[in-house]
């Protein structure tokens, strides 16, 4: 049974460097078309919001109309300093986001508004805490402000879902390029439900957490693969070590150390302590700049 690589400081260094510099190129050619898309967007939505609640002074008596209005939601929630995710939101008002629930339930649309009217960014919107009429170069300024924090926030979203896609395709792209086999997502609580040898899946359910790959070596054991797509050492530290690392420490105690491989695949900025720690933790690190080290392994090792 071959173990899987656990590279040394000199290695990852090298692979650190390529991605960064990969990175760097791929944005400098990004056009800037995107994000002035984005703003443009939300532009319209911040002022539609403010024109609904006569500059935030009626936010109670048009709160069932915005937060039913997904648009609206999205621009409501960025009324706040620093905005509140929907999954906050749901958590801090007890409230299910649903346009149906919502309109079925007064009390509950009521505690949404709450917690955004609390959160509210003063220094964006003074003249509400003021209680006064806002001037022309507020609103202005209020609305520009707020436009770029969505625009931002949906860009960078963007980047890491079409990154992330894109690497997953090369994954795929590479695993049938060496003549292994798709097979069907699923759920995987037992050994006999994996991908056979020389067979692979894609985002499936490995005993409690999902991988992006579920790859059936050919002595049997399961690789299971995260994608990780990072635009900064401090994201990289969520998408290494608290998401693929912590899925690794799972999978090894699921299935044991013997059966599985937790494997993450980079892309990105990286830091090399952190990919040091995910190494001690059970994952092996790959680069979606060169996929061939992996196939290798793969075709090679078992």
């Amino acid at each position: 049974m071959t173990q899987p690589p656990r590279w040394s400081d000199e290695q990852l260094e090298a692979g650190i460097s390529k991605a960064r510099r990969l990175f760097r190129e791929e944005r400098l050619q990004e056009p800037l078309e995107a994000y002035t898309l984005a703003f443009d967007q939300y532009h319209g939505a911040i002022g539609d919001l403010l024109r609904a609640t006569s500059d935030l002074s009626q936010l109670s008596r048009s709160a069932t109309e915005i937060i039913t209005n997904p648009a609206l939601l999205e621009a409501f929630r960025y009324l706040a300093g620093p905005p509140i995710s929907e999954d906050d939101l749901r958590v801090l008002a007890e409230a299910s986001l649903s346009p149906a629930r919502l309109r079925a339930d007064p009390e509950m649309a009521a505690r949404v508004l709450e917690v955004v009217k609390t959160a509210l960014d003063r220094r964006r919107f003074p003249w509400v805490t003021e209680e006064r009429q806002p001037s022309e170069s507020e609103k202005t300024a209020a609305i520009v402000a707020s436009a770029a924090l969505l625009a931002t926030s949906r860009v960078g979203t963007d980047r890491r879902n079409e990154g992330k896609e894109r690497q997953e395709l090369l994954v795929r792209d590479a695993l049938l390029g060496r003549s292994w086999t798709q097979v069907s997502p699923r759920a995987v609580a037992t050994f006999n439900q994996a991908p056979g040898p020389g067979e692979f899946c894609r985002e499936s359910l490995l005993g409690t957490s999902k991988a992006d790959f579920l790859i059936g070596l050919r002595d049997r054991r399961i690789m299971a693969i995260e994608c990780k797509v990072s635009n900064s050492s401090t994201n990289s530290v969520k998408r290494l070590n608290r998401e693929a690392a912590g899925k690794a420490e799972k999978w090894i105690y699921e299935f044991g150390v013997r059966n599985v491989v937790p494997v993450a695949i980079l892309s990105g900025v990286y830091k090399l302590h952190n990919i040091k720690s995910a190494q001690e933790r059970g994952l092996t690190v790959y680069w979606a700049h060169d996929l061939t080290q992996i196939l290798d392994w793969i075709d090679i090792g078992n």
